[in-house]
């Protein structure tokens, strides 16, 4: 069977990971919008989500909201009820990423930090463990329920709650660069870095807490581009693209 997404026969690609955390920044749904969800760009990553799944990997994914809503959005706003606010905003592009699997006939489910059960489950360590078992797409919305924490500290959480092998952190640029490259055109990228140096440097892979658990918990990061959605594929099969970051 050849795979529409990757163009290839699935029987002619092996997955390097048995199960990831698939981290995408909601920006990334947005595509060329200033706001909201692109459906195009939605339809695409969830092609690629759904190829990557039929190679037998079991996947979580946690989705940011600032494609609505970024926590410090409102400048007089508690920061509590404006980080509630960002929460709510995950689930919405939960939901939009679940309908989109399920269109490709990829059984999902959807488990959020902050109760509200007319339209998802709760999350439960256990139950999301048994999903990713028996072949569900599990995603993980409102963050870790708490404000003052990312969804990326979410993701490095549920990463080692679930015991995945690794984190794919799908974002606009193509690994870590040492300055911001859209600014400045002889950034350099490296590829490989230790958790310490993303610490001592204040690179932008995940704020400190978020990497400080992966460290601690030996959860390694892969960071990479999502603006060609086929490589969650490729990084998923071992393929050496993006910036890893491992211990050393």
């Amino acid at each position: 069977m050849i795979d529409t997404a990757t163009g290839m026969k699935d029987s002619a690609i092996k997955p390097k990971y048995r199960r990831v955390l698939l981290k995408v920044s909601g920006e990334a749904l947005a595509g060329g919008q200033a706001a909201g969800i692109d459906q195009e760009v939605l339809a695409r990553i969830s092609e690629s989500v759904a190829a990557a799944y039929r190679l037998g990997v079991e996947i979580a994914v946690v989705i940011g909201g600032g494609n609505f809503w970024r926590g410090r959005s409102g400048r007089n706003m508690d920061r509590t009820r404006a980080d509630h606010m960002g929460m709510l905003a995950t689930v919405i592009n939960s939901l939009a990423m679940q309908d989109a699997l399920e269109l490709q006939d990829v059984p999902t489910r959807v488990q959020t930090a902050i109760t509200m059960s007319q339209i998802a489950e709760p999350y439960i360590r256990g139950r999301a463990v048994r999903h990713l078992e028996k072949r569900r797409i599990v995603i993980f919305a409102c963050g870790t329920g708490n404000p003052f924490f990312t969804t990326d500290t979410a993701a490095a959480l549920r990463a080692a709650e679930i015991d995945a092998e690794v984190i794919l952190k799908a974002t606009q640029v193509d690994g870590v660069y040492d300055s911001d490259p859209m600014k400045n055109k002889d950034a350099v990228r490296f590829e490989r870095l230790s958790y310490l140096d993303v610490l001592n440097k204040g690179l932008g892979v995940m704020d400190s807490t978020a990497t400080t658990l992966c460290m601690e918990n030996g959860i390694p990061i892969i960071v990479f581009s999502i603006d060609d959605p086929v490589n969650i594929v490729r990084v998923v099969t071992g393929e050496p693209i993006g910036t890893v970051v491992e211990a050393r």
